[in-house]
Protein backbone atom coordinates (compact mmCIF):
# COMPACT_ATOMS: atom_id res chain seq x y z
CA UNK A 1 0.00 0.00 0.00
CA UNK A 2 1.13 3.54 0.07
CA UNK A 3 2.71 5.63 1.82
CA UNK A 4 -0.36 8.31 1.91
CA UNK A 5 -3.17 5.63 2.40
CA UNK A 6 -5.91 5.78 4.92
CA UNK A 7 -4.78 8.04 7.58
CA UNK A 8 -4.06 10.93 5.20
CA UNK A 9 -6.93 10.22 3.53
CA UNK A 10 -9.22 9.90 6.19
CA UNK A 11 -7.64 13.31 8.03
CA UNK A 12 -8.09 15.68 4.48
CA UNK A 13 -11.61 14.46 3.38
CA UNK A 14 -13.54 13.98 6.61
CA UNK A 15 -12.29 18.02 7.21
CA UNK A 16 -13.06 18.61 3.47
CA UNK A 17 -16.84 17.06 4.04
CA UNK A 18 -17.13 19.60 7.14
CA UNK A 19 -16.59 22.48 5.34
CA UNK A 20 -18.14 22.28 2.12
CA UNK A 21 -20.52 18.99 2.02
CA UNK A 22 -22.81 19.54 5.12
CA UNK A 23 -25.94 17.86 3.08
CA UNK A 24 -24.51 15.60 0.55
CA UNK A 25 -27.12 14.13 -1.83
CA UNK A 26 -26.98 12.12 -4.81
CA UNK A 27 -25.74 14.97 -7.41
CA UNK A 28 -23.28 16.03 -4.90
CA UNK A 29 -20.02 14.47 -5.52
CA UNK A 30 -18.99 14.75 -1.74
CA UNK A 31 -16.93 11.18 -0.29
CA UNK A 32 -14.99 10.22 2.68
CA UNK A 33 -11.73 8.83 0.95
CA UNK A 34 -10.93 6.62 4.09
CA UNK A 35 -13.31 3.99 2.95
CA UNK A 36 -11.07 3.88 -0.62
CA UNK A 37 -7.99 4.19 0.97
CA UNK A 38 -8.94 1.29 3.61
CA UNK A 39 -10.36 -1.06 0.31
CA UNK A 40 -8.18 -0.42 -2.90
CA UNK A 41 -7.17 -3.42 -3.14
CA UNK A 42 -10.74 -5.14 -3.63
CA UNK A 43 -11.09 -2.19 -6.37
CA UNK A 44 -14.20 -0.47 -5.07
CA UNK A 45 -16.11 2.30 -6.77
CA UNK A 46 -18.18 3.00 -3.58
CA UNK A 47 -16.69 6.93 -3.48
CA UNK A 48 -18.65 7.51 -6.60
CA UNK A 49 -22.06 6.95 -4.45
CA UNK A 50 -21.64 9.11 -1.73
CA UNK A 51 -20.58 7.54 1.44
CA UNK A 52 -19.83 8.82 4.23
CA UNK A 53 -18.22 7.84 7.71
CA UNK A 54 -19.10 9.36 10.85
CA UNK A 55 -16.10 11.39 11.96
CA UNK A 56 -15.25 10.19 15.71
CA UNK A 57 -11.84 11.94 15.93
CA UNK A 58 -11.28 15.57 17.26
CA UNK A 59 -11.12 17.53 14.10
CA UNK A 60 -7.97 18.81 12.23
CA UNK A 61 -7.02 21.86 12.31
CA UNK A 62 -6.72 23.12 8.17
CA UNK A 63 -3.22 23.70 8.97
CA UNK A 64 -2.73 19.95 9.89
CA UNK A 65 -4.63 18.70 6.98
CA UNK A 66 -2.60 20.90 4.36
CA UNK A 67 1.18 20.00 5.62
CA UNK A 68 3.22 19.05 2.85
CA UNK A 69 3.95 15.11 3.10
CA UNK A 70 7.56 13.65 2.54
CA UNK A 71 8.36 14.35 -1.40
CA UNK A 72 6.08 16.28 -1.99
CA UNK A 73 6.19 19.65 -4.00
CA UNK A 74 4.79 23.04 -4.32
CA UNK A 75 4.02 24.44 -8.40
CA UNK A 76 2.69 27.69 -8.46
CA UNK A 77 0.88 29.14 -11.85
CA UNK A 78 -0.87 32.27 -11.92
CA UNK A 79 -2.37 33.04 -8.38
CA UNK A 80 -2.64 29.11 -7.27
CA UNK A 81 0.04 27.02 -5.27
CA UNK A 82 -0.55 23.44 -5.81
CA UNK A 83 0.85 20.40 -4.09
CA UNK A 84 2.17 17.50 -6.06
CA UNK A 85 3.75 14.33 -4.79
CA UNK A 86 7.28 13.31 -6.09
CA UNK A 87 6.29 10.67 -7.87
CA UNK A 88 4.69 11.60 -11.08
CA UNK A 89 1.30 9.96 -10.20
CA UNK A 90 -0.88 12.98 -10.91
CA UNK A 91 -0.39 14.55 -14.28
CA UNK A 92 0.82 18.38 -14.77
CA UNK A 93 1.73 20.05 -18.42
CA UNK A 94 3.90 23.21 -17.53
CA UNK A 95 3.42 23.57 -20.81
CA UNK A 96 0.05 24.62 -21.22
CA UNK A 97 0.05 27.31 -18.94
CA UNK A 98 -0.96 29.61 -22.15
CA UNK A 99 -4.11 27.54 -22.31
CA UNK A 100 -4.97 27.81 -19.22
CA UNK A 101 -4.77 31.38 -19.28
CA UNK A 102 -6.92 31.99 -22.15
CA UNK A 103 -9.70 29.97 -20.39
CA UNK A 104 -9.83 32.44 -17.53
CA UNK A 105 -9.81 35.41 -20.02
CA UNK A 106 -12.79 33.88 -21.57
CA UNK A 107 -14.97 32.44 -18.73
CA UNK A 108 -14.30 35.99 -16.96
CA UNK A 109 -15.45 37.81 -20.23
CA UNK A 110 -18.34 35.15 -20.35
CA UNK A 111 -19.59 35.97 -17.11
CA UNK A 112 -19.43 39.24 -17.31
CA UNK A 113 -21.46 39.19 -20.18
CA UNK A 114 -24.28 37.05 -18.42
CA UNK A 115 -23.71 37.99 -14.55
CA UNK A 116 -24.84 41.58 -16.28
CA UNK A 117 -28.40 40.01 -16.75
CA UNK A 118 -28.67 38.81 -13.66
CA UNK A 119 -28.00 42.06 -11.55
CA UNK A 120 -24.24 40.88 -11.18
CA UNK A 121 -21.12 43.44 -11.59
CA UNK A 122 -18.17 41.29 -11.77
CA UNK A 123 -14.63 43.76 -9.93
CA UNK A 124 -11.51 41.54 -11.71
CA UNK A 125 -8.04 42.85 -9.82
CA UNK A 126 -6.33 45.23 -11.86
CA UNK A 127 -9.43 46.60 -13.60
CA UNK A 128 -10.14 49.41 -11.59
CA UNK A 129 -9.28 51.72 -13.86
CA UNK A 130 -9.63 50.01 -17.31
CA UNK A 131 -8.79 50.95 -20.69
CA UNK A 132 -10.24 49.77 -24.16
CA UNK A 133 -7.12 48.92 -26.76
CA UNK A 134 -8.24 51.44 -29.57
CA UNK A 135 -11.04 53.87 -27.94
CA UNK A 136 -13.03 55.90 -30.78
CA UNK A 137 -15.90 57.59 -30.61
CA UNK A 138 -17.94 54.72 -31.64
CA UNK A 139 -16.81 52.63 -28.55
CA UNK A 140 -17.14 55.56 -26.42
CA UNK A 141 -21.15 55.46 -27.41
CA UNK A 142 -21.08 51.69 -26.61
CA UNK A 143 -19.84 52.21 -23.52
CA UNK A 144 -22.25 54.76 -22.59
CA UNK A 145 -25.14 52.53 -23.61
CA UNK A 146 -24.17 49.94 -21.67
CA UNK A 147 -23.17 52.15 -18.55
CA UNK A 148 -27.09 53.34 -19.25
CA UNK A 149 -28.56 50.19 -19.38
CA UNK A 150 -26.41 48.70 -16.16
CA UNK A 151 -28.27 51.65 -14.02
CA UNK A 152 -31.72 51.16 -15.41
CA UNK A 153 -31.36 47.44 -14.75
CA UNK A 154 -30.09 48.56 -11.37
CA UNK A 155 -32.57 50.59 -10.44
CA UNK A 156 -35.26 48.34 -9.67
CA UNK A 157 -32.89 46.17 -8.04
CA UNK A 158 -29.51 46.57 -6.33
CA UNK A 159 -26.58 45.85 -8.19
CA UNK A 160 -24.74 42.86 -6.54
CA UNK A 161 -20.96 42.64 -6.81
CA UNK A 162 -18.78 39.42 -7.34
CA UNK A 163 -15.06 39.64 -6.35
CA UNK A 164 -12.56 36.74 -7.04
CA UNK A 165 -12.46 34.06 -4.35
CA UNK A 166 -16.01 34.48 -2.96
CA UNK A 167 -18.96 32.63 -3.41
CA UNK A 168 -21.79 34.42 -5.17
CA UNK A 169 -25.16 32.98 -5.42
CA UNK A 170 -26.48 34.41 -8.31
CA UNK A 171 -22.95 33.05 -10.18
CA UNK A 172 -21.97 30.63 -12.88
CA UNK A 173 -21.64 26.82 -11.89
CA UNK A 174 -18.33 25.14 -13.53
CA UNK A 175 -17.52 21.79 -14.00
CA UNK A 176 -13.70 20.73 -14.95
CA UNK A 177 -14.14 16.82 -16.12
CA UNK A 178 -10.56 15.76 -15.85
CA UNK A 179 -8.79 17.71 -13.08
CA UNK A 180 -6.33 16.43 -12.49
CA UNK A 181 -4.75 18.05 -9.82
CA UNK A 182 -7.39 20.66 -9.57
CA UNK A 183 -4.56 23.16 -10.83
CA UNK A 184 -7.09 24.64 -13.50
CA UNK A 185 -10.59 24.90 -10.85
CA UNK A 186 -8.04 26.44 -8.20
CA UNK A 187 -6.80 29.39 -10.63
CA UNK A 188 -10.70 29.65 -11.15
CA UNK A 189 -11.54 30.17 -8.03
CA UNK A 190 -8.55 32.78 -7.77
CA UNK A 191 -8.90 34.46 -10.82
CA UNK A 192 -12.67 34.50 -11.59
CA UNK A 193 -15.02 36.15 -10.50
CA UNK A 194 -18.99 35.53 -9.90
CA UNK A 195 -18.83 31.84 -9.55
CA UNK A 196 -20.67 30.05 -7.60
CA UNK A 197 -19.38 26.91 -7.08
CA UNK A 198 -17.19 24.71 -9.05
CA UNK A 199 -16.84 20.88 -9.56
CA UNK A 200 -13.24 19.40 -10.14
CA UNK A 201 -14.08 15.65 -11.12
CA UNK A 202 -11.20 12.93 -11.80
CA UNK A 203 -11.52 9.02 -12.13
CA UNK A 204 -8.46 8.81 -10.08
CA UNK A 205 -8.73 8.43 -6.16
CA UNK A 206 -5.25 9.63 -5.99
CA UNK A 207 -6.22 13.00 -8.17
CA UNK A 208 -9.03 14.00 -6.41
CA UNK A 209 -7.37 13.70 -3.19
CA UNK A 210 -4.92 15.75 -3.95
CA UNK A 211 -7.93 18.22 -5.49
CA UNK A 212 -9.44 18.59 -1.97
CA UNK A 213 -6.11 19.08 -0.02
CA UNK A 214 -5.24 21.62 -2.86
CA UNK A 215 -8.23 23.66 -2.52
CA UNK A 216 -8.16 23.76 1.25
CA UNK A 217 -4.25 24.79 0.48
CA UNK A 218 -5.00 27.67 -1.76
CA UNK A 219 -8.42 28.26 0.82
CA UNK A 220 -10.83 27.74 -1.47
CA UNK A 221 -13.06 24.82 -0.44
CA UNK A 222 -16.01 26.92 0.07
CA UNK A 223 -15.82 26.93 -3.96
CA UNK A 224 -14.57 23.81 -4.89
CA UNK A 225 -16.22 20.46 -4.72
CA UNK A 226 -14.02 17.01 -5.46
CA UNK A 227 -15.18 14.73 -7.17
CA UNK A 228 -14.43 10.71 -8.22
CA UNK A 229 -16.50 9.67 -11.05
CA UNK A 230 -16.37 9.01 -14.87
CA UNK A 231 -17.07 12.32 -16.15
CA UNK A 232 -19.41 11.38 -18.89
CA UNK A 233 -21.66 9.41 -15.93
CA UNK A 234 -21.14 12.69 -13.88
CA UNK A 235 -22.89 14.97 -16.87
CA UNK A 236 -25.17 12.36 -17.60
CA UNK A 237 -26.51 12.25 -14.18
CA UNK A 238 -26.84 16.34 -14.30
CA UNK A 239 -28.67 16.56 -17.94
CA UNK A 240 -31.64 18.09 -16.16
CA UNK A 241 -32.32 21.90 -16.53
CA UNK A 242 -32.16 22.83 -13.01
CA UNK A 243 -28.62 20.80 -12.65
CA UNK A 244 -26.87 21.80 -15.76
CA UNK A 245 -23.88 23.68 -15.27
CA UNK A 246 -22.76 27.26 -16.82
CA UNK A 247 -19.34 26.39 -17.87
CA UNK A 248 -17.76 22.76 -18.76
CA UNK A 249 -14.41 22.88 -19.01
CA UNK A 250 -12.51 19.18 -20.81
CA UNK A 251 -8.67 19.26 -20.95
CA UNK A 252 -8.25 15.17 -21.23
CA UNK A 253 -4.83 13.49 -22.09
CA UNK A 254 -5.91 12.97 -25.90
CA UNK A 255 -9.05 12.83 -27.65
CA UNK A 256 -12.28 14.11 -26.01
CA UNK A 257 -14.34 12.04 -27.80
CA UNK A 258 -16.50 9.91 -25.87
CA UNK A 259 -17.16 12.93 -23.33
CA UNK A 260 -18.82 15.38 -26.00
CA UNK A 261 -22.59 13.68 -25.97
CA UNK A 262 -22.48 14.01 -22.23
CA UNK A 263 -21.39 17.85 -22.29
CA UNK A 264 -23.54 18.93 -24.80
CA UNK A 265 -26.34 17.40 -22.92
CA UNK A 266 -25.06 18.57 -19.17
CA UNK A 267 -24.34 22.56 -20.21
CA UNK A 268 -27.16 25.03 -19.63
CA UNK A 269 -28.64 26.56 -22.42
CA UNK A 270 -26.58 29.70 -23.64
CA UNK A 271 -23.88 28.38 -21.43
CA UNK A 272 -20.12 27.61 -22.24
CA UNK A 273 -18.31 24.68 -23.47
CA UNK A 274 -14.74 24.75 -23.56
CA UNK A 275 -12.51 21.64 -24.90
CA UNK A 276 -9.31 20.46 -25.92
CA UNK A 277 -7.99 17.87 -28.42
CA UNK A 278 -4.31 17.02 -28.40
CA UNK A 279 -4.74 13.83 -30.81
CA UNK A 280 -3.94 16.31 -33.38
CA UNK A 281 -1.61 13.04 -35.32
CA UNK A 282 -5.40 11.71 -36.39
CA UNK A 283 -7.19 15.21 -37.11
CA UNK A 284 -4.46 16.43 -39.09
CA UNK A 285 -4.65 13.75 -41.56
CA UNK A 286 -2.31 10.64 -40.55
CA UNK A 287 -5.07 8.88 -39.81
CA UNK A 288 -8.56 9.75 -41.75
CA UNK A 289 -10.33 6.25 -41.00
CA UNK A 290 -9.54 6.46 -37.18
CA UNK A 291 -10.94 10.39 -37.26
CA UNK A 292 -13.83 9.27 -38.50
CA UNK A 293 -14.80 6.47 -36.31
CA UNK A 294 -14.35 9.15 -33.14
CA UNK A 295 -15.60 12.56 -34.83
CA UNK A 296 -17.43 11.65 -37.76
CA UNK A 297 -15.35 13.53 -40.19
CA UNK A 298 -12.25 12.22 -42.54
CA UNK A 299 -9.49 14.20 -42.21
CA UNK A 300 -6.85 14.30 -45.00
CA UNK A 301 -2.94 15.74 -44.69
CA UNK A 302 -3.04 19.21 -46.06
CA UNK A 303 -1.35 22.74 -45.47
CA UNK A 304 -4.17 23.96 -43.73
CA UNK A 305 -4.63 20.82 -41.43
CA UNK A 306 -4.68 22.42 -37.65
CA UNK A 307 -7.85 24.68 -39.21
CA UNK A 308 -8.99 21.41 -40.65
CA UNK A 309 -8.67 20.25 -37.23
CA UNK A 310 -10.99 23.12 -35.40
CA UNK A 311 -13.60 22.57 -37.80
CA UNK A 312 -13.40 18.48 -37.32
CA UNK A 313 -14.33 19.15 -33.43
CA UNK A 314 -16.78 21.75 -34.47
CA UNK A 315 -18.76 19.68 -36.71
CA UNK A 316 -18.49 16.86 -33.86
CA UNK A 317 -19.40 19.12 -31.46
CA UNK A 318 -22.58 20.44 -33.26
CA UNK A 319 -23.44 17.62 -35.00
CA UNK A 320 -23.65 15.65 -31.18
CA UNK A 321 -25.85 18.92 -30.11
CA UNK A 322 -28.60 18.66 -33.01
CA UNK A 323 -29.52 14.86 -31.96
CA UNK A 324 -30.83 16.70 -28.93
CA UNK A 325 -32.33 19.95 -30.73
CA UNK A 326 -29.21 21.97 -29.63
CA UNK A 327 -26.64 24.00 -31.68
CA UNK A 328 -23.28 25.18 -31.11
CA UNK A 329 -22.19 29.15 -31.12
CA UNK A 330 -18.11 29.20 -31.10
CA UNK A 331 -16.59 31.82 -29.41
CA UNK A 332 -12.98 31.55 -30.16
CA UNK A 333 -11.08 28.33 -31.48
CA UNK A 334 -7.28 28.58 -31.55
CA UNK A 335 -4.46 26.73 -32.41
CA UNK A 336 -1.87 26.52 -30.77
CA UNK A 337 2.01 24.46 -29.79
CA UNK A 338 0.35 20.20 -30.36
CA UNK A 339 -3.09 21.01 -29.36
CA UNK A 340 -6.68 22.82 -30.66
CA UNK A 341 -8.60 24.46 -27.95
CA UNK A 342 -12.25 25.71 -28.70
CA UNK A 343 -14.47 27.72 -27.12
CA UNK A 344 -18.73 27.45 -27.76
CA UNK A 345 -21.85 28.17 -26.50
CA UNK A 346 -24.12 25.84 -26.81
CA UNK A 347 -28.31 26.75 -26.72
CA UNK A 348 -31.26 24.79 -27.57
CA UNK A 349 -34.05 25.91 -30.54
CA UNK A 350 -35.38 23.34 -32.85
CA UNK A 351 -35.90 25.99 -35.56
CA UNK A 352 -32.28 26.95 -35.74
CA UNK A 353 -31.29 22.70 -36.09
CA UNK A 354 -32.49 23.04 -38.92
CA UNK A 355 -29.79 24.58 -40.24
CA UNK A 356 -26.43 22.91 -38.77
CA UNK A 357 -26.19 20.40 -42.94
CA UNK A 358 -26.08 24.33 -44.62
CA UNK A 359 -23.07 24.87 -42.01
CA UNK A 360 -21.10 21.86 -42.69
CA UNK A 361 -19.21 20.93 -45.98
CA UNK A 362 -16.95 18.29 -47.54
CA UNK A 363 -13.43 19.59 -49.18
CA UNK A 364 -12.09 18.59 -52.13
CA UNK A 365 -8.39 18.66 -52.00
CA UNK A 366 -5.72 18.48 -54.97
CA UNK A 367 -3.22 15.70 -54.48
CA UNK A 368 -0.75 17.84 -56.98
CA UNK A 369 -1.24 21.31 -56.25
CA UNK A 370 -3.13 21.76 -53.33
CA UNK A 371 -6.37 23.66 -54.63
CA UNK A 372 -8.90 23.27 -52.37
CA UNK A 373 -12.97 23.72 -53.26
CA UNK A 374 -16.04 23.36 -50.48
CA UNK A 375 -19.26 21.74 -50.92
CA UNK A 376 -21.91 22.40 -48.34
CA UNK A 377 -23.69 19.38 -46.94
CA UNK A 378 -27.07 21.24 -47.77
CA UNK A 379 -28.62 24.55 -48.75
CA UNK A 380 -31.28 26.61 -47.37
CA UNK A 381 -32.88 29.97 -48.82
CA UNK A 382 -34.99 32.62 -47.86
CA UNK A 383 -38.34 33.29 -48.80
CA UNK A 384 -39.70 36.10 -46.68
CA UNK A 385 -40.05 35.03 -43.20
CA UNK A 386 -39.85 31.45 -43.90
CA UNK A 387 -36.46 29.64 -44.53
CA UNK A 388 -36.66 26.54 -47.56
CA UNK A 389 -34.42 23.92 -47.31
CA UNK A 390 -32.89 22.06 -49.85
CA UNK A 391 -30.32 19.09 -51.17
CA UNK A 392 -27.03 20.68 -52.35
CA UNK A 393 -25.65 20.43 -55.52
CA UNK A 394 -22.34 19.54 -56.68
CA UNK A 395 -19.87 18.23 -56.96
CA UNK A 396 -17.33 21.40 -57.66
CA UNK A 397 -14.82 19.95 -59.65
CA UNK A 398 -14.11 17.26 -62.36
CA UNK A 399 -12.74 14.15 -62.66
CA UNK A 400 -9.21 15.60 -62.76
CA UNK A 401 -7.86 19.15 -61.12
CA UNK A 402 -8.03 22.29 -63.83
CA UNK A 403 -4.68 23.36 -62.63
CA UNK A 404 -2.50 20.24 -62.63
CA UNK A 405 -4.42 17.16 -63.96
CA UNK A 406 -4.08 15.24 -60.12
CA UNK A 407 -7.28 13.59 -58.68
CA UNK A 408 -8.85 15.31 -55.50
CA UNK A 409 -8.89 13.78 -52.00
CA UNK A 410 -12.58 13.74 -50.47
CA UNK A 411 -12.28 15.24 -46.91
CA UNK A 412 -15.24 16.33 -44.54
CA UNK A 413 -18.23 16.77 -43.11
CA UNK A 414 -16.95 19.76 -41.38
CA UNK A 415 -17.64 23.16 -39.96
CA UNK A 416 -17.74 25.47 -42.79
CA UNK A 417 -19.11 29.00 -41.02
CA UNK A 418 -17.38 31.19 -39.04
CA UNK A 419 -14.91 29.65 -35.87
CA UNK A 420 -14.77 33.12 -33.74
CA UNK A 421 -16.82 35.48 -32.12
CA UNK A 422 -15.04 38.63 -33.27
CA UNK A 423 -17.07 40.83 -30.96
CA UNK A 424 -16.61 38.38 -28.04
CA UNK A 425 -12.71 38.19 -29.26
CA UNK A 426 -12.37 41.97 -28.98
CA UNK A 427 -13.68 42.11 -25.71
CA UNK A 428 -10.95 39.46 -24.34
CA UNK A 429 -8.48 41.10 -26.05
CA UNK A 430 -9.36 44.57 -24.34
CA UNK A 431 -9.33 43.07 -21.16
CA UNK A 432 -6.35 40.97 -21.18
CA UNK A 433 -4.41 44.32 -22.56
CA UNK A 434 -5.47 46.55 -20.09
CA UNK A 435 -4.62 44.16 -17.43
CA UNK A 436 -1.00 42.21 -18.62
CA UNK A 437 -0.04 41.75 -14.76
CA UNK A 438 -3.21 39.30 -14.65
CA UNK A 439 -1.78 36.40 -16.52
CA UNK A 440 1.87 35.16 -17.04
CA UNK A 441 1.46 34.96 -20.82
CA UNK A 442 -0.51 38.13 -21.24
CA UNK A 443 1.79 39.24 -24.36
CA UNK A 444 1.08 35.79 -26.31
CA UNK A 445 -2.87 36.28 -26.05
CA UNK A 446 -2.69 39.34 -26.86
CA UNK A 447 -0.35 38.56 -30.28
CA UNK A 448 -3.01 35.51 -31.12
CA UNK A 449 -6.32 37.20 -29.89
CA UNK A 450 -4.82 40.46 -32.49
CA UNK A 451 -4.28 37.91 -35.02
CA UNK A 452 -7.61 36.24 -34.54
CA UNK A 453 -9.36 39.44 -35.20
CA UNK A 454 -7.86 40.06 -38.20
CA UNK A 455 -8.39 36.70 -40.08
CA UNK A 456 -11.23 36.47 -42.25
CA UNK A 457 -14.34 35.04 -40.75
CA UNK A 458 -16.00 33.64 -43.77
CA UNK A 459 -13.26 32.27 -45.66
CA UNK A 460 -12.19 28.38 -44.37
CA UNK A 461 -8.93 27.32 -44.91
CA UNK A 462 -6.08 29.06 -46.22
CA UNK A 463 -2.97 28.47 -48.56
CA UNK A 464 0.54 28.59 -47.82
CA UNK A 465 3.51 30.70 -50.49
CA UNK A 466 6.13 27.51 -49.94
CA UNK A 467 3.39 25.43 -50.95
CA UNK A 468 2.76 27.26 -53.77
CA UNK A 469 6.11 28.07 -54.83
CA UNK A 470 6.80 24.36 -54.48
CA UNK A 471 4.06 23.35 -56.84
CA UNK A 472 5.93 25.25 -59.85
CA UNK A 473 9.48 24.96 -58.28
CA UNK A 474 9.77 29.17 -58.10
CA UNK A 475 11.08 31.39 -55.93
CA UNK A 476 9.01 32.24 -52.82
CA UNK A 477 7.47 35.72 -53.48
CA UNK A 478 6.97 38.29 -50.30
CA UNK A 479 4.35 38.16 -48.38
CA UNK A 480 3.48 41.65 -49.21
CA UNK A 481 3.14 41.76 -52.77
CA UNK A 482 1.28 38.67 -53.17
CA UNK A 483 -1.21 40.37 -50.23
CA UNK A 484 -0.91 43.49 -52.31
CA UNK A 485 -1.68 41.43 -55.75
CA UNK A 486 -4.30 39.82 -54.25
CA UNK A 487 -6.29 43.03 -52.91
CA UNK A 488 -5.70 44.85 -56.55
CA UNK A 489 -7.66 42.01 -57.92
CA UNK A 490 -10.19 42.99 -55.93
CA UNK A 491 -10.46 39.74 -53.15
CA UNK A 492 -9.78 39.83 -49.17
CA UNK A 493 -6.98 38.53 -47.67
CA UNK A 494 -5.27 38.04 -44.16
CA UNK A 495 -3.44 36.39 -42.47
CA UNK A 496 -4.05 33.11 -39.72
CA UNK A 497 -3.00 32.46 -36.12
CA UNK A 498 -2.76 28.73 -37.49
CA UNK A 499 -0.22 28.76 -39.72
CA UNK A 500 2.91 32.06 -39.80
CA UNK A 501 3.07 31.88 -43.34
CA UNK A 502 -0.54 31.18 -44.93
CA UNK A 503 -2.46 33.12 -46.79
CA UNK A 504 -6.44 33.12 -46.28
CA UNK A 505 -8.83 34.85 -49.13
CA UNK A 506 -11.60 34.49 -51.05
CA UNK A 507 -10.02 34.69 -54.58
CA UNK A 508 -10.76 31.10 -56.44
CA UNK A 509 -7.18 28.69 -57.20
CA UNK A 510 -7.94 30.38 -60.35
CA UNK A 511 -6.83 33.84 -59.43
CA UNK A 512 -4.19 32.51 -57.19
CA UNK A 513 -2.66 30.86 -59.78
CA UNK A 514 -2.84 33.40 -62.61
CA UNK A 515 -0.51 35.46 -59.55
CA UNK A 516 2.10 32.83 -59.47
CA UNK A 517 2.26 32.29 -63.21
CA UNK A 518 3.19 36.40 -63.39
CA UNK A 519 5.34 36.18 -60.33
CA UNK A 520 7.56 33.40 -62.67
CA UNK A 521 7.60 35.77 -65.52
Amino acid sequence: MLVWSARVFRLVFSHHLNLSCARPTKQTSCWNFGIIAARRGQGTMEASQGLEIPNTKAEPSVEAATELLPGETVVKEGKAAILFPSANEVFYNPVQEFNRDLTSAVITEFARELLVQRGVKLVVPGEEDRVVVSLGEEEVEEEKKEEEEEEKNGADEPALTATVGEKCEKGLRVLEGLAASGLRSVRFALEVPGLQSITANDFSPKAAALIARNAMYNGVSHLIQASCKDASMLMYEMRGKKQRYDVIDLDPYGSPATFLDAAVQAVSDGGLLCVTCTDMAVMAGNSGETCYSKYGSVSIKSKYCHEMALRIILHSLDQRAGVYQRYIQPLLSISADFYIRVFVRVFTGQATVKNSASKQALVYNCTGCGSFYLQRMGRRTSNGRQMKYSAATGPPVGPECEHCGQRHQLGGPLWAEAIHDLTFVQKVLSAVSANPGRFGTSKRIEGVLSMVTEELEDVPFYYTLDSLSSSIRCNTPPMLQFRSALLHAGYKVSLSHACKNAIKTDAPPATIWDIMRCWVN
